[in-house]
């Protein structure tokens, strides 16, 4: 969907004072911000400069380059998008993401995110091979009308975690306040659809020494030093 039209969103209304309280967003030159009321520091998606440019230009990724089998070029969609990092590191691998969110302030960020992306001749051919869908793979109604499923599915589902970045800090208590706690229900639903879904396998990213998502234990794992990638069949 794009951002001239996630703007109509009731729940989005943009006003030229902060709030009192509570979470907004906000437009300024730097693109479109996630802020809260009464704090410093924003969250937005930038895929042009930060940890985004230091990836394209000096490589990572190599574990979620063999857990989503990159060499073979599948075609992946990431059903967490957030804020869009590990999809355009799949694509910067030359893969074709589909990338959906479901929250409208998240899909809004992501939205602008891409359309500076565009705009920059350094990533312009990356985030053209990102598509931004609106919604969740859980409308399965919706999936089954698809030409073309994916051969991966990739879940990063928002979990706690203990981050040593006061900035990481921030970006995540804002997004568990705006996305509220974890479903465990959500979790199972969201690994099921996935596997109907995908044509080859299903990558669930989980911190090292976290618990199997939906408690359910995975046929493969990718192992790293503070994150793992867990692997299902399809069903």
């Amino acid at each position: 969907m794009p951002l001239q039209n996630l703007l109509e969103i009731e729940k989005l209304h943009f006003q030229p004072q902060p709030p009192a309280h509570g979470l907004y967003l906000y437009y300024d030159d730097y693109g479109l911000a996630l802020a809260k009321a009464g704090n410093k520091g924003v969250v937005r998606v930038d895929f042009v400069q930060g940890k985004a440019r230091h990836r394209r230009l000096f490589g990572g990724g190599e574990l979620l380059a063999r857990a989503v089998q990159a060499k073979t070029q599948p075609l992946v969609w990431d059903a967490t998008g957030g804020l869009g990092r590990d999809a355009f590191v799949m694509a910067s691998l030359g893969l074709e993401v589909v990338v959906f969110e479901c929250n409208p302030y998240v899909h809004a960020l992501l939205a602008d995110g891409l359309q500076r992306a565009h705009a920059d001749h350094h990533t312009a051919q990356i985030a053209q091979r990102i598509n931004l869908e609106y919604g969740s793979i859980t409308c399965k109604a919706a999936m089954q009308k698809s030409d073309c499923l994916p051969d991966v599915i990739y879940l990063d589902p928002m979990y706690p975690q203990k981050q040593k970045s006061a900035a990481v800090k921030k970006e995540m208590a804002y997004f568990h306040e705006l996305l509220g706690a974890a479903d465990e229900n959500n979790d199972t639903d969201l690994l099921l659809a996935a596997q109907q879904l995908a044509c080859k396998r299903v990558i669930v990213k989980r911190p090292a020494n976290g618990r199997f998502l939906a408690e359910k234990q995975p046929a493969f794992q990718y192992l790293g030093k503070t994150t793992r990638f867990d692997g299902y069949i399809p069903l």
